[in-house]
């Protein structure tokens, strides 16, 4: 038999098994997954190997449709107002619209809590921070007490409002060094700065820092994720370390327009649960640098109202602003 033809048995018999009631609360039109950033970029990344995940469990396919800008205020905006609300447009999103920028930005044309339904959490990126080979500093431990000693120190980020800025707020702060955010327009421009020891330190994600790490042009001090990462083994949680208050990540999860019937969502968050169980879709997220977080609609709706109130606090702490 063809592998086409494995396909279409595979996706015929997944449709047997789903519960008759789950089939008939899905759209019979095409999911639109709308993604606020630009294809290549982390989210879409995850994006697209979820939607290929989907197209077995959603009868009428899954498009991916990159609508990027404003820190991902277009998208999401684009789907609070679809219509009608019944699972045909969904949010790929990720903490930073979901959950930093109510405090972030003081007018926003979206209220996550508002006008979306959370339909599941996906996966999340972990950070590691890492500074250049040139800091005295082979721990975080080292690395507090080398910083207190200084008269400033920059911290890299890859943008204003991002995790690895508060990351680095966190930090500062409860550490008690001085510290300055130098925020960078692309990622390659802050490994850059970092690599050539223009700034003293840096949350990045793993995947993105791990190849620097092993090859011995920065040092890993520690990970932000629950459990140590497989491509860092040997670098300690910041939760080990005994700074739980650095414990975060960049999370991902689908919400729908706030009126989507409860019936759908189920349905929906049961199809990409399905997806996630499936081993070669998780190693296709580890292998792109993330990790499959599932969090069902209840758990995913009570972790965005925490996340909120979380990076509320350390906003407020900053004192940053977007600049609208």
């Amino acid at each position: 038999m063809t592998s086409n033809g494995i396909s279409r048995r595979a996706a015929l018999a997944t449709g047997l098994l789903m519960p008759f009631a789950a089939r008939a609360a899905l759209p019979d039109r095409p999911m639109r997954l709308v993604l606020g950033f630009p294809p290549g970029s982390g989210p879409d990344v995850v994006g697209r190997i979820l939607a290929e995940g989907l197209r077995d469990s959603l009868p009428a396919g899954v498009v991916v449709d990159n609508k990027p800008g404003a820190a991902g205020a277009i998208a999401a905006q684009e789907v609070a107002r679809a219509a009608p609300a019944d699972g045909t447009a969904l949010l790929f999103g990720e903490v930073g619209q979901l959950a930093m920028a109510p405090s972030t930005y003081a007018r926003l044309p979206y209220d996550p809590a508002k006008d979306f339904a959370p339909v599941s959490q996906v996966a999340a990126a972990d950070f590691a921070l890492v500074v250049p080979i040139t800091v005295a500093a082979n721990s975080l431990a080292d690395y507090v007490t080398w910083a207190k000693a200084q008269n400033q120190v920059f911290m890299g980020t890859f943008g204003a409002g991002t995790p690895g800025h508060f990351g680095a707020a966190i930090l500062a702060n409860e550490a008690g060094f001085p510290a300055e955010a130098v925020h960078f327009r692309s990622t390659g421009d802050a490994m850059t700065a970092i690599l050539n020891g223009n700034v003293q330190g840096m949350f990045g994600t793993v995947a993105l820092v791990a190849p620097h790490v092993r090859a011995g042009k920065l040092k890993a001090l520690a990970v932000t994720g629950p459990a140590r990462s497989p491509l860092l083994p040997e670098v300690p949680t910041t939760t080990e370390l005994g700074r739980p208050a650095l414990a975060f990540d960049a999370w991902f999860g689908l919400v729908a327009p706030a009126a989507t019937p409860a019936s759908t969502l189920a349905s929906l968050d049961e199809a990409v649960g399905r997806a996630l169980a499936a081993p070669a879709l998780r190693t296709k997220m580890e292998e792109a640098g993330f990790r499959a977080a599932p969090r069902n609609r209840e758990a995913f709706s009570a972790h965005m109202r925490a996340e909120t109130a979380r990076w509320a606090e350390v906003v407020r702490k900053t004192g940053f602003r977007a600049i609208e």
